[in-house]
């Protein structure tokens, strides 16, 4: 006859641990879950402002001509096609930082109007005629263009991490051809 308790005994003794396990185990798996999630939309963040720096650039180059000069009109154009596309994400266009100064080189005269950079009211730097390919190579032509510069902040909410509120500053800055 087979005795049974034994059998029983060891059966009864793996639910436990199968239930401390998952409970090691979920918590971690969750937090990595929720860390891609929070690491994708970083991601879409910086992209969506990547995006929105070149329409500004974009636009800024367009309204450019040689009469033109730094008109603060074209400006508030650049500030609108910038909060367009961050607003078309859900982004709040208010919590743009300011940048550093694009470190760009004015473009020489004959090619262009003498330009410069610009701070906007919304901490946008849009800097006109500026050197887009500085280089000692005189086979390349010299090219003439806008930069559009900004900072944008993006917030964690990993809890119980290292990152949990932590503010990271998202930068963006893109360079557009001058179109004559």
């Amino acid at each position: 006859m087979l005795n049974i308790k034994p059998i029983a005994r060891k059966l009864g003794s793996t639910d436990g641990a199968e239930i401390a396990e998952a409970a090691l185990v979920l918590p971690l798996l969750f937090m990595l879950l929720l860390g891609i999630v929070w690491f994708g939309r970083a991601f879409n963040i910086y992209s969506t402002i990547t995006q929105a720096a070149q329409q500004g650039a974009i636009t800024a180059a367009r309204s450019s001509c040689v009469t033109c000069g730094n008109n603060p009109s074209i400006d508030a154009t650049v500030e609108n096609a910038i909060a367009a596309v961050l607003e078309a994400s859900s982004l709040e266009p208010g919590q743009i930082k300011e940048a550093p100064k694009p470190g760009l080189l004015p473009c020489p005269s004959p090619p262009a109007p003498p330009g410069g950079c610009t701070k906007t009211s919304n901490n946008i730097w849009v800097c006109r005629t500026m050197q887009l390919n500085p280089s000692a190579d005189l086979a390349q032509p010299l090219q003439c263009g806008t930069a559009v510069s900004f900072q944008y902040p993006f917030q964690f909410y990993l809890p119980f991490t290292s990152l949990n509120m932590q503010k990271i500053i998202l930068s963006a800055q893109a360079q557009s051809r001058m179109e004559n």
